[in-house]
């Protein structure tokens, strides 16, 4: 007769590393959101209850215990409610479009307005996508060489994918590839399935920028939107004459053009700067001039440029720290994929790590123009309600696949 071994509590089995570094992250969000919005006017006579800094702390109650809850759950149990998630997050995408339930800021209809705060569907919708995404490709691998379940796959992508661009958000949207390449080369899809995949999309790329910068205007059937056309153009350090001017323009008008682009280069400029000037040990916490004197845009300096002011404040040194808390995160997260006892642990653990891997190479990059400006947060730092609390939700996601592996 066996005996049966004694349960280990789930606090005893939480990872510690992956716990230090969260809390380190948090901790630093809340310090430099603060700092980034302290000297904003906009926020000067604000009360308590709507000041960034107290509502990035709620943000951070609610999803730890968002997480918490989701550890004591079998990862398993979470996944069986997968589709439930995805089709719900996909009717929010639809009403999200709808004018008079979509909140409509900076020319896009991305939010609900909820009062307190603006709650973004398309942040749910990456979450939701990766439980769909994992329960699907759990199956048996020999089903998955069938091109009608490698099509369904791909629907699973498109789907968010093309609802995300027309409200329109292409940071948002971009950040579906990634998690799902990651899960179909991790699920045993075909490799020549996945080069085909990955050069038809190198194709679209080409074509899309080939169509933006090369095919005069009245050639255009569909053209992005102006301002998704000018990041591209500030990106690639495209000559705004060369799009904007007409054949006889006046001086007058070359003058207005330059003028434009020089507006739309200013914050990828300023964010440039903030990183450089803080040495290697910054400017200290409040201190930094480009935030201070509002050479950072105010609107946004607390989420899309929130690692300039940590850079230009802390220096190298404390940016080397953030980069070392979420490679340490991911580094864990690559682990648990690798100690999953099944398919369903380890695509849930991959698509998570690719995730927030995405979100964070890119808005760094943005910051330092390695890639074009697109608005995508840095998780756990950058301010926003539900960014934060899907991001503890995704982290909370690998908790589970950790904690139930070893008590199987």
């Amino acid at each position: 007769m066996m005996l049966a071994l004694p349960a280990i509590p789930i606090r005893q089995r939480l990872d510690k590393g992956l716990l230090l570094a969260l809390l380190a992250l948090m901790a630093i969000g809340m310090a430099f959101v603060l700092s980034a919005t302290r000297t904003n006017d906009q926020y000067a006579t604000t009360e308590l209850l709507r000041q960034p800094y107290f509502k990035q702390i709620i943000f951070y109650g609610v999803g730890l215990v968002a997480a918490a809850l989701l550890c004591t759950r079998d990862y398993h149990q979470v996944a069986r409610f997968s589709f439930v998630a995805y089709w719900a997050s996909i009717a929010m995408l639809v009403f999200v479009l709808v004018p008079g339930l979509g909140s409509m800021r900076y020319g896009a209809r991305r939010w609900f307005d909820l009062g307190f705060i603006q709650f973004q569907p398309s942040e749910v919708a990456k979450f939701a996508f990766l439980l769909a995404m994992a329960q699907f490709l759990s199956r048996p691998q020999e089903e998955l060489r069938q091109p009608g379940v490698l099509l369904k796959a791909l629907g699973l992508v498109a789907l968010p994918f093309c609802l995300i661009m027309l409200e329109p958000d292409l940071g948002s949207a971009l950040m579906f590839i990634l998690p799902a390449l990651a899960m179909l080369y991790v699920a045993g899809i075909p490799a020549s399935f996945l080069k085909k995949l990955l050069g038809g999309a190198a194709c679209v790329v080409a074509a899309i920028l080939i169509y933006v910068f090369y095919v005069p205007q009245s050639w255009k059937p569909i053209d992005l939107h102006d301002y998704q056309k000018r990041r591209l153009m500030v990106y690639f350090g495209v000559d705004y004459a060369t799009q904007y001017a007409t054949p006889n323009a006046t001086p007058a008008e070359i003058r207005r053009i330059r003028a434009m682009q020089s507006r739309d280069s200013y914050n990828v400029a300023q964010a440039m700067i903030s990183v450089g000037a803080g040495g290697l040990t910054g400017k200290g916490w409040s201190q930094g001039i480009q935030n201070s004197q509002g050479y950072l845009p105010r609107g946004v300096a607390h989420n899309d440029f929130i690692f300039s002011v940590i850079a230009e404040e802390s220096g190298f040194l404390g940016s080397a720290l953030v980069i070392g808390l979420y490679t340490t995160i991911l580094l864990i997260g690559i682990r648990v994929a690798g100690q999953a006892r099944d398919r369903l642990g380890r695509l849930l653990a991959v698509g998570v790590v690719a995730l927030l891997f995405g979100h964070v190479f890119v808005n760094i990059g943005m910051n330092i123009r390695l890639v074009p400006v697109t608005g995508v947060p840095l998780p756990l730092l950058s301010y926003g309600g539900t960014s934060v609390v899907c991001s503890l939700l995704a982290i909370g996601l690998l908790q589970s696949i950790q904690i139930h592996q070893r008590s199987n």
